[in-house]
């Protein structure tokens, strides 16, 4: 069983306002029986933090396009994306690239 893990998430460009316009979160996910990934966290995320319109913020079992995610500030894109098992005290930031205009 995967014990619990505590990271930082962070919200910003504006994706914060999903999430009551707090940006940083030290958040303890608890354990489980598989190892905690970016997909968990996102539906923890969805069901613990995000506050409003979750359309903004996910699509399907990811995040929408035009949000880069960020784990320990590397590309989550060159970590695995969805897949990234999470190790303890990771930072997690969420930016929105999509701005109204």
């Amino acid at each position: 069983m995967a014990a619990p893990l505590s990271v930082e998430v962070e919200f910003g460009g504006g994706a914060e306002l999903l999430f009551d316009g707090v940006k940083k979160h030290q958040v303890t996910l608890p354990g489980q029986e598989e190892p905690w990934d970016i997909r968990n966290l996102l539906v923890w995320i969805k069901k613990n933090l995000l506050k409003e319109r979750p359309e903004l913020f996910i699509q399907g079992d990811s995040v929408r396009p035009g949000i880069l995610v960020l784990v320990n500030d590397a590309d989550w894109e060159l970590l695995g994306e969805l897949d990234y098992q999470l190790q303890d005290q990771d930072s997690i930031l969420f930016i929105s690239t999509l701005h109204g205009g």
